[in-house]
């Protein structure tokens, strides 16, 4: 687990060149985990190897959906510091709204994709084969990509109005 974590951090650093991107990034992973372990809580599921790996598959589906979230917010940074439309606060605020308010739907999309994706594991009798297995690895992936989708629309954009109010100075 360790290693595949630290594989993921690779991957993304080589993806943005930035460690603040990364980290921006990353903030996604205890967001997402908190979702995941309150549904795993909810169906009374416990740690084992299945649910682990759901919860390393959530963290590459928040890598991928945190970096085009970054660059969604990226784009709309440089479309308007293009135009010269980039003189403030309030400037940089639109700019990075626009941004991220093109983000809805593909990430609406993505959460819905994945969610009825994996509905039918999640409502599977328990006297199929496998699904008591395939159950706990889906069900950190549920659980934790609805907390990303709120986190990465509601918490990525200030982190990253506040990352670049500092080039305004």
């Amino acid at each position: 687990i360790p290693l595949t974590l630290f594989v993921i951090i690779l991957l993304l650093f080589w993806n943005t060149n930035s460690l603040v991107k990364t980290s921006i990034v990353l903030l996604a992973v205890p967001f997402s985990l908190v979702g995941a372990i309150w549904f795993l809580w909810i169906l009374g599921y416990n740690m084992s190897i299945a649910v682990w790996v759901g919860l390393l598959a959530l963290a590459g589906v928040d890598a991928e959906t945190g970096i085009v979230m970054l660059l969604y917010l990226d784009l709309a940074h440089g479309e308007w510091k293009k135009k010269g439309l980039l003189k403030s606060a309030a400037d940089l605020k639109e700019a990075i709204v626009h941004g991220a308010a093109r983000r809805i739907r593909p990430k609406m999309m993505t959460v819905a994709a994945l969610v009825i994706g994996l509905l039918p594991i999640m409502i599977a009798g328990m006297h199929e084969t496998g699904a008591d297995v395939m159950k706990r690895i889906a069900a950190p992936m549920v659980g934790g990509i609805l907390t990303s989708f709120v986190m990465e629309l509601l918490v990525y954009p200030p982190i990253y109005f506040l990352w670049k109010k500092r080039e305004l100075s």
